[in-house]
């Protein structure tokens, strides 16, 4: 589904609740003229009349209806999940893997465990060490710590140390 479909879809459910074209384009922020051609192209593209059109009012059609009964939900669906993800943006939850040698872990990483777990308590951080040179992303994990100046490709590198 493209992006234009799916606003499409959105805006059909839209016109369908506020039985206005008017209304509709004004809650949207588009003009009603632009609003009529994106439904009618759509209902050109599934070869449906969702909506009937008088000059007082819209409805949808027996199709219209049941095209509603299916994207409530699934647009409901699609909103939780974007405001479940936006969540992620205060407080970020997940696992992370990382790789990291043994001198690394004592050094580096120990020191930053508790203060990092105040700071993140939904996030769990799996670790592993290997002091062996491991390609981080072919291997699976999200981060490392590697020491020297190489930098492998598709990197990004951030220093922690002076030394």
């Amino acid at each position: 589904m493209t992006r234009d479909q799916l606003s499409a879809l959105s805006a059909f459910l839209v016109v369908a609740e506020e039985r206005s074209f008017t209304k509709a384009a004004r809650r949207l922020e588009v003009s009603a003229s632009a609003l009529s051609h994106a439904l009618r192209r759509l209902e050109e593209r599934i070869g449906v009349r969702l909506l009937a059109r008088t000059t007082r009012s819209v409805t949808p059609t027996e199709a219209g209806e049941q095209l509603i009964a299916h994207l409530r939900p699934a647009l409901s669906d699609i909103r939780g999940a974007l405001d479940q993800i936006g969540q992620l943006r205060e407080r970020p939850a997940g696992r992370v893997r990382l790789l990291v040698p043994r001198l690394a872990v004592m050094t580096v990483l120990a020191p930053k465990l508790g203060q990092f777990a105040r700071e993140y308590p939904d996030i769990v951080l799996d670790v592993t060490t290997d002091d062996s040179h491991v390609d981080i992303v072919a291997a699976g994990f999200d981060a490392g710590v590697q020491f020297g100046e190489y930098i492998q490709k598709d990197m990004v590198a951030v220093r922690v140390s002076k030394d």
